[in-house]
């Protein structure tokens, strides 16, 4: 948890610049997925919505390893969780510059699991946009993040870095009178949205980007995910 702090740093980090050139200048926005959770109003899993559209969308997929955790190695989530769409997946595929990373072309149920296997270790999925002039149907790939590794997630996170690159169309909402303060959802949250205050847990709904963690985990399922 204290990784998730302001300023917190490792003694195998990103430097700020490094973390800065990520945030400010290669990448647009960073849409977070939610996977495997149930959406308040639809009432049905978002991977038969978003992500199947998204993945479905591609002429051809790949999965590789995580550069950043590789890299960083500060936490011990899934590796091979990077998945490139279309011209991406290609790329990854016949580049040399990507052999390091060990891809391979995988089927739409093959993604589709390991995005939920992603998920269920307490990973963010992040569609990043790159091209300015990229629309969001035209996402070609989608990244399971942690704070502590990732120098896009963590530069924003950690350092305050571009906080207008995080966005969501989700957010969740919560039935505090239900609550049983057991923490789960706190432990879960990447984004510092949850927090222990006097043995209770709070919620802060500015810094929440309806990524779904929490939802997925709460035993008394009072955790929705809602259309902001």
């Amino acid at each position: 948890m204290s990784h998730r702090k302001q300023g917190y740093r490792f003694n195998n980090d990103w430097t700020l610049e490094e973390m800065r050139e990520d945030t400010e200048k290669a990448i647009r926005v960073a849409i977070t997925v939610p996977v495997n959770v149930e959406i308040e109003g639809s009432h049905r899993l978002v991977h038969y919505n978003s992500v199947k559209q998204i993945l479905l969308g591609a002429s051809k997929l790949s999965l590789m390893d995580c550069s950043c955790r590789r890299k960083r190695g500060h936490c011990d989530s899934p590796i091979q969780t990077c998945i490139g769409l279309g011209a991406k997946a290609e790329q990854a595929l016949s580049s040399p510059d990507f052999k390091h990373l060990n891809p391979r072309e995988v089927s739409f149920e093959e993604a589709v699991q390991v995005l939920e296997k992603s998920h269920e270790a307490g990973l963010v999925h992040m569609a990043y946009i790159r091209d300015k002039k990229t629309r969001t149907e035209d996402i070609d790939f989608l990244c399971s993040c942690c704070s502590c590794c990732c120098s896009v997630l963590g530069g924003v996170l950690r350092y305050g870095l571009a906080p207008h690159l995080l966005t969501s169309e989700k957010i969740s909402v919560t039935d505090s009178s239900k609550c049983i303060n057991c923490g789960l959802c706190v432990d879960r949250c990447q984004f510092g949205a949850r927090k222990f205050v006097k043995g209770k847990v709070t919620f802060k709904p500015e810094l929440c980007f309806g990524c779904g963690l929490c939802a997925s985990k709460c035993p008394k399922g009072i955790i929705k995910i809602v259309d902001k």
